[in-house]
């Protein structure tokens, strides 16, 4: 999806970023199982990192509180980020399982995604993201 040339209500953004946490959340799911990457830590951060992501959106989305959703998306998108390029540049390298691959590949559209949603909620904020 393309939301960077339309501008998005906060509201219809949290409920879009919501959607695709629970995309992360299967790829963390999938991860927190996976037999190969328990003695890795660097991979372990992988799952976690997309935990508190999810969790640290979980209260202010409880509460329908769009704009405090919108500002922790945008603080631990960065951290989010970071762990979906690490996955995709070192995933190979745990195993070269097509599961490991699309797992990687669906992160990254995540993060891509959630980028793009909050540029869009962006254009309709009266105080972005301070």
């Amino acid at each position: 999806m393309t939301f960077g040339s339309t501008a998005m209500t906060p509201e219809a953004a949290m409920e879009q970023i919501n959607t695709v946490c629970a995309h992360a959340w299967m790829v963390r799911t999938f991860l927190k199982h996976a037999d190969e990457i328990q003695d890795d830590a660097d991979m372990l951060a992988v799952p976690r990192m997309i935990f508190d992501f999810v969790r640290a959106l979980e209260p202010s989305y409880q509460r329908k509180d769009a704009d405090e959703y919108l500002r922790r998306a945008r603080g631990k998108l960065g951290k989010l980020k970071r762990v979906a390029d690490y996955f995709a540049s070192e995933y190979a390298n745990v195993s070269s399982h097509t599961n490991f691959e699309m797992a990687a590949r669906s992160l990254a559209a995540c993060v891509a995604e959630i980028e793009e949603v909050l540029a869009a909620a962006t254009k309709n904020m009266q105080r972005p993201f301070e």
